[in-house]
This record gives C-alpha cells, structure tokens and sequence, in this order.
C-alpha cells in the first residue's frame, strides 16, 4: 500500500520547485544579456501599430506609430531633389531646407510611399530644437489629405509650411537626452571593457558583394567592418547574409573615421524578416555616407555627435538615429522611409524612459494597404556581374560626395573568433558575462536541493521510528 505524502514532505517539496523557480529566474533577470535602443527607441509604439509591415507602397493608410523614426542631434539639411521623410522626425539642432531640384515639397510625417504608418494625427510630426527655414517658393508639409501633424519649432522660421507651424522654445527639451544616451549605446555596441566586441561571423568584401556569413546559431550576431561597402571601382555593390538562424538580432559594427556604404540592397534581402533586426552602427565615423541604386534595408545608428552623414538612397527602410548632423540629398529623388527596429542588443546599462509627447487627437481606424511593391534594381546574392559607378546616383551640387577610406581600393575581410570565450549560444555571444550568473545560480540551486533531501530523509526516519 503506497505510503502517504505527509504536510513536511509537501511543504519540503514546494520549497525545491520554488527555489529552482527563483534561481533560475535570477539568472536571466540579472545576466544582462539583451536590451533595446536607449529611451524605447526602435519597435513601433501605440495602439495602431500595424500587425507587419509592408514594403514601401502607396496604398491606403496601414496604422499608426507614435514612436521616432528619425533623430538627429545636430542639424538636418534637405538639398538636391530628396523627396520625404516618414515618421515621427526630431532634430535638436536647426532644419534647413534648400532643394536645387526636383519638386518643391519636402513631406513630413505622412508619405507618398513608404510604410504608410504615419504618426497619430495632431501629433508632433516634426520637432526642431533651432531655426526652422525653407527655401522660398518651396514648401514643407506635414499633410496628406485628412492626415495632418503638428510642426514644431524651437528658434526662427523662414518659409511655408504647412499646417501652420508653432513656435515652442522648449520643443526639443523632451528629447536632449536621447543624444548622449545613443552616443554611449553605440560605442558599447562595438566595445566591450575597452576592447572590440567579439565578431560571431565574418565580413567579406568580394567586389561585387559584401558577404556577411553569421555562426548559424547566436541570437545576437555580431560582425565588425573596417572598409568601405563599394564595388571593385567604387560603385554599387550587394550585401548578402548567410547563416543567420531564425529571429536572430544582427549587430553590424562599421568601424572607422569616414565610411561609405555605395549598394543596390534592394527589398530581397535574405533571411525574410531581417530587416526588422538589422542595425548598422556607426561608433566613430565623423563622415558617413550612404547611397546607391534601390532601397537601402535596416535600421542606422550614428554615434559621433560630430560627424556628418549623407543619405541620397531612393529609400532607407529602417530607423535612423545620428547623434551628428544629417543631409538628406540626392539628384534623383530620395525617401526616408518608417520600419521599426525590433532587435535585442547588447545591454549596455542605459535607461529606458520614453520621450514626453503631447496628447494625440483621436485617429482614424486604419485599413489594410493593398501594396504595389516596386521591384529592387538588382538582387544581393546573384555574383555573375559587378554593378557600374554609374548605376548609382551622383550627388546633388549641395551635397558632399563620398568620403573614401584607404580600406576602400582594396576590399577585405574581417574574421570574427566566434565570440573569443568558448561558450555557445545567444547570451555568450552577446558579450555579456553569462557563465558567473548561471554557476551562481546552479550552485543555490543545488545546495538548496540537497537540504531538502537531508529534510526528506529525516522525515521519512522519524516516520519509521
């Protein structure tokens, strides 16, 4: 006849399971191994998020998103013929637009094409800490039909806009804090304890294509790249991605003081779904510049508050965060498009508040877009042909051409160690410590067990007895 399971067994029994429970969850709570961007930066915020987002598209609108797209510490220039900038757009320095061709509109906010996520109307669409000037006879808009936000400017204003701007000497004041936070989160990203984060890949410039080949297993994979991302001649060239598991983060550290990334990435980008997880991060470059012939895929992290970055891509897909100044220019149209960031990064001890906005006005129900998708220029992983210069488009007489590194004559590679500590895994490769926390806690856990076994056995004594 089976014995009975007496009150002291039970009680003993819960107290094991609740301290396996407990030093289990201390070891993922205090190991440290993911975080995301500084100040919630990154997913798309609010109640209308959509469900997925579609490729740039000119359909109906698909949601909402409170959250910034695009941040900018210095100034924000708009020259040659670029076209829009979606999302929530903050520049703590001054905006200055002065287009040399193309139309006379710089849209804000809401977009012809793109994700079609504009933020909440009413909202704040674009905030300027300085002046706010616009070339006369053009205009900066922040409407789209019954679509509309607010622009707000902390210094002078010069020029149409429309809705009609409001003048708010502290509009910036909300977001300051987020310039010094990224700085530091960027430099983290490509360091740990002085030292470069370890690689989990490698990085091959093959002329025709960068080559990223990822371990195959790591959640956060890490590469680290010191030379210019540009054909054999200095044109476009592809960026492909091989062994990255499935919803794996993707760090891509480019390393250097001038750096230039010239590609035809185009919307095929492979494995699916990585553009949401995709980061390139610029930690020390004072001269960044990013162009080429299709849309240009991920997220971008610019750290050095005194550098300059050029953008005249005909779209860049992803959030855009730069402690320095942004030109945004082009001679043949160029969009900022809104798609989220939704990677987890190392955790480099930030805080994590979310920016003061001002109340929404009530918005409309979304629809579901029906996208018309443009089709990429070139694909990333086809190897037959090398892209010429002139594919790319040339920069606007207002814009500085590209800065060229010494590393970019001659492409190379950068070989990663698998993470240089001998653990596998995501939290391993992450740079974080993982080993000490996970003994820490096998070991309470492990004592805590053999004093309730030592309890069990005096009770089944005392039984006996």
């Amino acid at each position: 006849m089976p014995r009975k399971i007496t009150p002291l067994v039970r009680a003993v029994m819960a107290a094991l399971v609740g301290a396996v429970v407990v030093s289990l969850f201390g070891l993922f709570a205090t190991s440290g191994t993911a975080a995301p961007l500084p100040g919630g930066l990154g997913p798309c915020k609010g109640s209308q998020c959509p469900g997925q987002d579609s490729d740039p598209n000119n359909g109906r609108l698909a949601g909402r998103d409170e959250n910034i797209n695009i941040f900018v510490g210095g100034d924000y220039h708009v020259g040659g013929s670029a076209a829009e900038a979606e999302g929530k757009v903050v520049t703590l320095g001054d905006f200055d637009m002065n287009k040399t061709s193309g139309s006379n509109v710089y849209n804000v906010g809401v977009v012809g094409v793109g994700s079609r996520v504009p933020p909440p109307d009413g909202s704040d669409f674009l905030t300027v800490g300085g002046n706010l000037t616009v070339k006369a006879g053009q205009r900066l808009l922040a409407e789209e039909g019954s679509v509309s936000g607010v622009v707000k400017y902390g210094g002078t204003l010069s020029g149409t806009v429309s809705p009609k701007p409001v003048h708010d000497p502290k509009a910036a004041d909300p977001y300051r804090h987020l310039s010094p936070e990224l700085t530091k989160a960027s430099h983290c990203y490509a360091r740990e304890n002085g030292k470069q984060r370890p690689a989990t890949g490698t990085a091959v410039n093959q002329g025709h294509q960068t080559l990223f080949t990822g371990d195959g297993k790591s959640a956060l994979q890490v590469f680290n790249v010191d030379f210019d991302m540009v054909s054999k001649t200095g044109g476009d060239q592809g960026i492909a991605f091989e062994k990255i598991p499935k919803g794996a983060t993707v760090l891509v550290n480019v390393l250097g003081d001038a750096r230039t990334i010239s590609t035809y990435i185009g919307h095929d980008l492979q494995p699916a779904g990585i553009r949401e997880r995709l980061l390139w991060n610029f930690p020390d470059a004072t001269q960044v510049t990013i162009k080429g012939s299709a849309q240009f895929q991920g997220s971008v992290l610019v750290g050095n508050p005194k550098s300059v970055t050029t953008v005249s891509v005909p779209g860049m897909n992803g959030r855009f965060f730069t402690t320095g100044s942004l030109r945004h220019v082009s001679s043949s149209g160029a969009e900022m498009h809104r798609y989220p960031f939704d990677g987890d990064l190392p955790d480099c001890g930030t805080p994590q508040p979310s920016p003061t906005t001002t109340s929404d006005a009530p918005t409309p129900t979304p629809t579901t877009p029906t996208p018309t998708s443009p089709s990429p220029t070139a694909t990333t992983t086809s190897p037959s042909a090398s892209p010429s210069p002139s594919a790319s488009p040339s920069a606007s007489a207002s814009s500085p051409g590209p800065t060229a590194s010494a590393s970019s004559a001659a492409p190379g590679a950068v070989t990663g160690g698998g993470g240089g500590d001998g653990h596998d895994g995501a939290l391993a490769d992450s740079g974080d410590p993982f080993t000490d926390p996970l003994l820490l806690a096998g070991g309470a856990a492990t004592v805590l067990a053999g004093a309730g076994l030592v309890l069990l056995m005096r009770a089944r004594r005392s039984r006996k007895g």
